[in-house]
């Protein structure tokens, strides 16, 4: 860990590891990017390094998640800790890879690592067993109750060694009654982490709150990204049409931008995250269900095209920002349609988002509208676009002080 730069804890981390490398369960309140996923992780190879298998051949640790892609990244950020540890790693999801993750699970692996469907398909199959599970993390608990998967859950927990004979780590955004009630039934006396009401959004995220016309928000959207010049931004709208409307006013601006639907494919989704990781897009236009739980560093900007219904979804969406240390800005419309959202989410977060005005007159008015629907691949640049790493070959505007 000290040769990969992490000399210091997170918050979260300073209160869940001393607990949990002791053999404390663990039931954390704590938002994506606080460093949770590196919480669990330390917890869960400290744990198997110090205690004896208590057989051979099946899991030792088993992490569930609730989509694919938070399944992959706390898969890529076990890697590292697995090679020092000499455990073997096995990951598991829906969507693809089926006869190569049952390969996977036929050789043998130490940490288990997954979403709950295609883990009990494998187990049905009697492809491993849960009987000798040491730890259990449950990443994300609340997600996992919004999309129905409580069943599957407590049908992996039914399956596994006592709560007393396993180390069990439960991490959500938000404790609530369903959770706990989770956390008491399957659980050890876990210990209740909770994190100030005052940190939900981070310290380090500078909120700020516009209230445009419907007809007004996309040229103040790209007016912004002019302005702000984001070096990495996510843009999230209510809808999948939504989404859909804004990435095609982007990409016919010329901007380097891609669609994430829950309607895009799982091996294109893989595609366009990566291109957003790497920097050949510099624009991803999301849905709360498809962007749930990525872990993408260094992104700049997140704006709320529409204010979310939920208010634990505007924590959720701006947290894509500020991670790790870094700084970050949320910028969200409040337009006559979801402007009705704005006082739960303010006291939700505790805070007042300050407001910015703006002069109507000073919005760009040489929009480029967007073709009819010509279908290019999300994520796939035009030729003679605006590039964020360069000026644009038709002539970008130079970015202006915002009125």
């Amino acid at each position: 860990m000290n040769a990969q730069g992490f000399g210091y804890c997170t918050p979260i981390q300073a209160q869940c590891l001393p607990l949990a490398l002791a053999g404390k369960d663990i039931a954390g309140q704590a938002q994506t990017g606080t460093g949770k996923t590196l919480a669990f992780l330390t917890a869960t190879f400290h744990h198997l390094l110090t205690h004896e298998p208590k057989g051979s051949g099946q899991p030792r640790a088993i992490i569930m998640a609730p989509t694919r892609e938070l399944a992959v990244q706390i898969h890529n950020d076990a890697v590292m800790l697995a090679q020092k540890a000499n455990l073997r790693l096995g990951l598991i999801y829906g969507g693809e890879g089926y006869d190569s993750q049952r390969q996977a699970l036929e050789q043998g692996v130490d940490i288990l690592i997954g979403t709950t469907g295609r883990l009990i398909d494998y187990l049905k199959q009697g492809l491993y067993d849960l009987s000798q599970i040491q730890v259990v993390v449950l990443d994300e608990a609340d997600r996992m109750f919004d999309l129905g998967f409580i069943k599957d859950i407590r049908f992996m927990f039914n399956r596994m060694p006592p709560a007393t004979e396993r180390l069990s780590l439960l991490f959500s955004a938000t404790l609530s009654y369903k959770v706990q009630e989770l956390a008491f039934e399957k659980m050890n006396q876990p210990v209740h982490i909770h994190i100030a009401p005052e940190e939900m959004t981070g310290s380090r995220i500078s909120e700020e709150l516009f209230y445009p016309a419907h007809e007004h928000k996309m040229p103040l959207l790209l007016t912004l990204l002019e302005e702000e010049w984001p070096d990495k931004a996510i843009v999230f709208a209510n809808t999948k049409h939504a989404c859909e409307d804004v990435y095609h006013w982007l990409d016919a601006d010329g901007h380097r931008v891609g669609l994430l639907t829950g309607d895009v494919i799982q091996k294109k989704r893989l595609k366009i995250l990566d291109d957003f990781t790497t920097g050949k897009l510099d624009i991803l236009v999301a849905t709360d269900v498809a962007a749930r739980g990525l872990h993408i560093p260094k992104v700049s900007h997140v704006f709320n095209y529409d204010l979310p219904d939920d208010c634990e979804d505007y924590v959720h969406r701006i947290g894509r920002t500020g991670r790790a240390g870094e700084s970050g800005k949320a910028i969200s419309f409040a337009c006559e349609r979801y402007a009705l959202n704005l006082t739960a989410i303010e006291d939700y977060i505790k805070h007042p988002i300050p407001v910015t005005q703006y002069d109507v007159d000073a919005l760009l008015t040489d929009l480029t509208p967007p073709k009819p629907r010509v279908r290019r691949r999300p994520g796939q640049a035009r030729s003679g676009g605006r590039s964020h790493s360069g000026r644009s070959s038709h002539g970008a505007r130079a970015p202006r002080n915002r009125p």
